[in-house]
């Protein structure tokens, strides 16, 4: 996991790597100038002689980075229009010295290793001469304005600016953050240039990571310019980012040895499905029982049993039990449940079963007050347990994964205004009752009593259809009880699962479209992702 940073953090980052380290702060000038140089050539090609490029610059430490990649990229042969909205003399001082030397290059009209491609400079631009530029004729725009250091929302000639580069046919990577956003905050705070690509550097930040701000951002880079992991490491953040790693690492941890059997893979038991709801208890055993774990079994109203049996992958149990007048799983389906429990390592309850059942909700209550084993509740269940009351603190971990509108049910509110900032309010319930919350989403954001919080970069709105829900938690259970008989953290399987679920449902993306796949082409992904995180054996 990353760290996500304040813009507060960052500098403190900077100025410790200057002065502790000796690392001059126009050496990370440069060195931030050159991630982004690369980050262009991958999109652009290693040869960009004679592409045209616009930069455009503020007189902070961003504008500086744009003049030194403005240099860099008019040095490998590029046609290169860099226009500073302010002057020299107001700059920084990093940012007055590497203005001054393209402005050096631009009046000289000398060009690059004989090229003929002069760097045309501008300071004091204003929008009239930004609006005067052809920009159909350029290949990329580099916004370099503001980067990490906006407070307040953009206006005036700036606001046009953001709506001319917007509207342009071009490729546009923004340094550090797209121009518009504030670092800390999670929402825009005015117009915003929508990036194709940002280079952010040293960690990511909030803005950058966790819509509806990040929706800015189509692909965010984390480049490293210098400063010692420890400094990072230091500051004192508990907010976090998955990385591709923490799946890879989780995936070497439980991976198959030669004497994994199913008994050794961990056992999953899902109470799931009402006569009505029978699809949702497949959709969560079938993602299950694809997650790499032993055994699943599905206990489910008698009623529903046939209707489970019949479309359920032919690897997963199936078990009728006790229930209500309205065919749903009853209070007396404890004993029945508690009868093979023994060598279950992880409990799932809530796909498909009725909320309006009394009966139902006393079942759930028993087995969270009574578990043995960590449990996860999804859909029904959290109503049945909505307001949210504090249960008694086990051993075993109680894993929650509402979407927005049953969270809000938890919270015994309707007003989403209460939870506008995610992280606090995930970290807020997470530490309250003593859970791990997994709060679904555009990016989830995942909780756990100790404050961490970490953000879920995978995963498309494609997944806010129905059966998707169903589906993760089946991916959930599977990781949880692996973990649970391997001995792995539960939080950090919980991040993997999320992960790793939402990676599948950003290739069922790929391959089928937002509008076409379905929660069953997310789990048939799986099986790709896996191979794509596991080394072959």
């Amino acid at each position: 996991m990353q760290k996500v940073l304040t813009a507060a953090q960052i500098r403190e980052v900077d100025r410790r790597t200057i002065e502790e380290f000796g690392i001059p702060s126009i050496v990370l000038m440069e060195t931030a100038a050159h991630t982004v140089v690369v980050e262009i050539k991958e999109r652009l090609g290693p040869v960009i002689a004679g592409r045209s490029i616009l930069v455009l610059c503020g007189k902070g430490n961003n504008g500086g980075d744009g003049a030194a990649i403005a240099r860099l990229l008019w040095k490998d042969g590029a046609n290169v229009e860099a226009l500073l909205f302010g002057s020299i003399d107001d700059s920084s001082e990093d940012a007055k010295i590497n203005f001054t030397i393209i402005e050096a290059i631009s009046e000289s009209g000398a060009g690059s290793g004989g090229a003929a491609n002069p760097l045309r400079f501008t300071q004091s631009a204003n929008v009239t001469e930004f609006a005067s530029l052809d920009l159909g004729k350029f290949d990329i725009c580099v916004d370099a304005l503001f980067g990490t250091g906006l407070t307040q929302p953009l206006a005036g000639e700036f606001q046009q600016i953001i709506d001319g580069v917007n509207s342009a046919d071009m490729l546009k990577i923004s340094v550090d953050l797209p121009s518009g956003l504030d670092a800390d905050r999670t929402a825009a705070i005015g117009s915003v240039i929508n990036s194709d690509v940002a280079v952010t550097f040293t960690a990511p930040k909030l803005a950058g990571v966790l819509p509806p701000a990040a929706n800015h951002v189509r692909e965010l880079v984390i480049a490293h310019i210098g400063s010692p992991t420890t400094l990072i490491d230091e500051q004192d953040s508990q907010v976090f980012v998955t990385e591709r790693q923490d799946a890879v690492s989780w995936l070497a941890k439980s991976r198959f040895a030669s004497d994994s059997y199913k008994n050794k893979r961990g056992h999953a038991l899902i109470i799931a499905g009402s006569e009505n709801y029978s699809g949702a208890a497949v959709l969560c055993g079938n993602a299950a029982i694809r997650s790499g774990v032993g055994l699943v079994t599905i206990a489910t109203a008698e009623s529903g049993k046939e209707s489970v049996a019949s479309r359920v992958d032919p690897e997963v149990m199936v078990r009728p039990v006790a229930e209500t007048d309205s065919h749903a799983v009853s209070a007396e389906a404890i004993a029945e449940i508690e009868k093979f429990m023994d060598n279950v390592d992880a409990i799932a309850i809530g796909s498909g079963l009725s909320a309006s059942d009394t009966s139902t909700g006393e079942m759930v209550r028993h087995f969270v007050k009574h578990r043995r084993m960590p449990t996860i509740l999804d859909a029904d269940a959290l109503t049945l347990l909505s307001p949210f009351e504090d249960t008694p603190q086990r051993q075993h971990a109680l894993i929650l994964t509402p979407h927005q509108g049953e969270f809000l049910k938890m919270l015994g509110t309707d007003d989403p205004g209460t939870i506008e900032n995610r992280v606090e309010a995930v970290r807020s319930f997470a530490q309250k009752h003593g859970v791990i919350l997994i709060l679904k989403g555009e990016r989830a954001v995942i909780g756990e009593p100790g404050g961490r919080v970490v953000i879920n970069p995978t995963g498309n709105s494609g997944l806010g259809k129905a059966g998707n829900g169903d589906t993760l938690t089946g991916v959930v259970a599977g990781f949880v009880a692996q973990g649970a008989q391997l001995g792995i953290d539960v939080f950090d399987t919980v991040v993997a699962a999320v992960y790793i679920a939402g990676a599948a449902g950003d290739l069922a993306e790929s391959k089928f479209g937002k509008r076409v796949m379905t929660a069953s082409d997310v789990r048939d992904c799986l099986a790709e992702v896996f191979a794509d995180l596991e080394p072959a054996e």
